[in-house]
């Protein structure tokens, strides 16, 4: 009894720290600090996310935005990790399992977050900075393979909804192709449970990602969808 109301607190505690985490939106603070009287989510594609803010703002609160999008996910992910650590503890699982399973419950409550902030209004960006932090923090030979297929699929495109895409998609296959063959078919220390809560995970996130670009797939397939530019911009008229 005493072990089911630890998990219970640890998820609880987990979620609510990486909810409270993931909704402090650094796209719509940033651009306010730099001077913008229009919200982002009304200015550009709408979305309050990095890439909408160097379009319609500027490289330097683009650079910021992705750096605190990304550092909040980084902070909920450890978070995770820390609590089930301390309220987790079953001799029957594997430490590790344990640790990485409240990382990809804090991932994925802090990549909602952002999507659905508390603090404005539930409208928030598509997760895919979040989602990229907590992919790099907890395999980073899997984000090897998902910063492959974006930068690959921008290079070829120019567009960085396209990369978001297939990195979303890419994901969940890469997580399973290495946890399975190269953890648990080579280490008698790497358990398959670890190789289901990080494939079923991944493929969450990666569903995430993807349906919140629904309205990019329809743009590329329109052959509308906009592409990226690096060149400076200066921010509009207020």
């Amino acid at each position: 009894m005493e072990n089911l109301q630890n998990i219970i607190l640890a998820i609880v505690l987990t979620a609510l720290v990486a909810y409270l985490l993931g909704s402090v939106n650094s796209s719509i603070l940033i651009t306010r600090i730099f001077g913008q009287k229009t919200d982002i989510r009304q200015m550009g594609s709408g979305n309050a996310g990095a890439t909408n803010v160097l379009r319609s703002v500027g490289r330097l609160p683009a650079a910021l935005t992705f750096i605190f999008d990304f550092l909040k996910c980084v902070l909920a992910v450890l978070a995770g990790r820390a609590i089930f650590s301390y309220f987790f503890q079953i001799p029957a699982i594997s430490p590790m399992v344990i640790e990485q399973t409240g990382a990809y419950i804090a991932g994925i409550v802090c990549i909602l977050g952002h999507i659905f902030p508390l603090y404005f209004g539930f409208r928030g960006g598509k997760g895919v900075t979040t989602s990229i932090a907590m992919i790099m923090i907890i395999d980073w030979r899997v984000s090897l393979i998902v910063w492959a297929a974006f930068f690959l699929a921008v290079f070829c495109s120019k567009m960085v909804s396209l990369g978001s895409i297939c990195g979303a998609a890419i994901y969940p296959f890469a997580t399973f192709f290495l946890t399975f063959f190269y953890d648990y078919r080579s280490s008698a220390t790497v358990p398959l449970s670890y190789v289901v809560v990080a494939t079923v995970s991944s493929f969450i996130i990666g569903c995430i990602v993807i349906i919140k670009h629904r309205g990019n797939i329809k743009r590329i397939l329109d052959g509308t969808e906009k592409k990226v530019s690096l060149r400076s911009r200066k921010a509009p008229p207020q």
